[in-house]
């Protein structure tokens, strides 16, 4: 008997406690998510969406952190990956009390004249004219669904331009083109030309080569004998065509409006190059990092840029070198993903970005 009470009196203490530690769990959830995705303190109440509006510039009006969206909008990931299009004259509502976005349209009706009621509408369904992007769209639209990335193991095996009618070395819009390689049942091609080969910073080994895009092509008529060749029409052109350039097919369609969101897991990426070979990227401008869907990046995933922290001598303790912490200046949007490269937006910067700097999970 006595020693079932000593028990129950053990547990007597012990169970306030437990009971505790969800409401504990949960509040300490609630302060790691409030230092990151804290609100702005002069957040207003509401937003009403006009045409031109993106999902980083609405977010950037309310959040300190704009890739903090989903977050506070309390979406799961589905969610975030299917596209949710919020339209002109919706209204972006600030709930204060739960520290979450709502989506409402303003309706009459239910009660006094004038009243305006907030309805909570997301609409999924296929892109249009009025839907707003998450990022301006002016500024990726060509990088969308031309190739930019070329691995080695397709170079091997991509159809090839081998000639020209008449003998001629180049071709242009509305010209023939024949081609050799397995086309895989395809009919309509982008014609691409191998370009810089692209280097990974740690690594030093090349991951892929920048492609240089020509034009499009489509196909008029199959060879009819194995030593044969297939018979394209070039359908469009950026640069002309040459003997030797290479076919990829022409992907779908992009739909592009994933949500700004923070990686599922860590990411510590390097530059690798910045888009038109110059030395330095500013803000608008596009760069390519060394991680890719391999490392669980996808469309919308948000990172931060930050630099080496130099390592200099301590002039306080006999000059023994000491290395200062990484300075992060800015934000990058992922939004083309390959395997082993993926291509961002700089969105916001204090400094300028070069190749070896680091991208990595947002702090």
């Amino acid at each position: 008997m006595k020693k079932f009470s000593t028990i129950a009196l053990l547990f007597a203490i012990a169970f306030p406690a437990l009971q505790a530690l969800p409401a504990y769990a949960q509040e300490q959830k609630a302060s790691s998510r409030s230092n990151k995705c804290a609100f702005l303190p002069d957040a207003p109440d509401k937003h009403v969406v006009v045409k031109g509006d993106t999902l980083w510039g609405i977010s950037g009006k309310f959040l300190q952190n704009p890739w903090c969206w989903p977050e506070v909008w309390g979406m799961n990931r589905e969610e975030i990956r299917n596209p949710h299009w919020i339209y002109p004259n919706q209204i972006v509502y600030f709930d204060r009390t739960t520290g979450r976005l709502r989506l409402g349209s303003p309706v009459s009706g239910g009660g006094k004249s004038g009243t305006t009621h907030l309805t909570p509408q997301i609409r999924s369904e296929n892109m249009d004219k009025d839907a707003i992007s998450a990022i301006p769209a002016n500024l990726i639209e060509p990088f969308l669904s031309q190739p930019l990335i070329i691995e080695q193991n397709e170079m091997a095996t991509a159809p090839r331009i081998v000639a020209a009618p008449e003998g001629r070395v180049t071709m242009s819009k509305s010209d023939k083109a024949y081609v050799r390689g397995d086309l895989q049942g395809g009919t309509s091609f982008q014609v691409f030309r191998p370009g810089v080969p692209l280097k990974d910073p740690e690594t030093k080994a090349v991951i892929g080569y920048e492609a240089v895009f020509l034009g499009t092509v489509k196909l008029e008529r199959t060879a009819k004998t194995p030593d044969g060749v297939d018979t394209f029409i070039v359908a469009s052109s950026k640069e002309e065509m040459a003997v030797g350039d290479r076919l990829k097919p022409t992907p779908p369609t992009p739909i592009f409006n994933y949500m700004p969101h923070a990686p599922e897991q860590a990411v510590n990426a390097r530059v690798v190059s910045i888009y038109g070979g110059v030395n330095q990227a500013g803000q608008n401008q596009i760069i390519s990092i060394n991680r890719g869907s391999d490392a669980g990046l996808d469309v919308g995933t948000v990172l931060g840029l930050s630099r080496f922290g130099q390592t200099i001598a301590d002039r306080t303790d006999n000059k023994k070198m000491i290395r200062l912490p990484d300075e992060r200046y800015g934000t990058l949007f992922i939004f083309r993903v390959f395997k082993n490269i993926s291509y961002g937006l700089v969105m916001q910067v204090t400094d300028t970005v070069v190749v070896g700097d680091l991208a990595q999970s947002p702090e």
